[in-house]
């Protein structure tokens, strides 16, 4: 499969393209229209190792480094123009729901936070 990846994104290069059919393999059933592919799909082969191996290592440059045999500046530039092609989805990151006294103790009962836990969020 992934063979056919890469012949397919070296065929399209950097032009953009559109799946028009989609076949499940078990069952033959298949589905046509125009299907935009997600941003990691429109990385081109290479990328998608580079990303994967990213992914593998934890995200260490060291272990990049290492893998592709290349300097810190080198894997640091490839992600960033990696990271380009990609529309990255902004995250907010909302504040825990502070928790009733009933809630905490729920906790405890189920084992998910220490006694120790337990006695400072009641405290608070």
């Amino acid at each position: 499969m992934s063979n056919e990846w890469h012949e397919l994104t070296d065929l399209t290069g950097e032009q953009p393209f559109v799946i028009t059919r989609v076949r499940l393999e078990k069952s033959g059933v298949a589905i046509e229209g125009e299907f935009e592919l997600p941003p990691l799909a429109r990385l081109r082969y290479e990328d998608h190792v580079f990303v994967s191996e990213f992914v593998r290592s934890h995200g260490s440059i060291k272990d990049m480094e290492k893998a592709f045999g290349v300097s810190y500046p080198t894997v640091k530039n490839r992600l960033n123009r990696i990271a380009a092609q990609l529309s990255l989805v902004e995250v907010a990151v909302e504040a825990p729901a502070s928790l009733g006294d009933e809630d905490v103790l729920a906790m405890l009962e189920r084992g998910e936070i220490s006694a120790n836990e337990a006695a400072q969020r009641l405290r608070r």
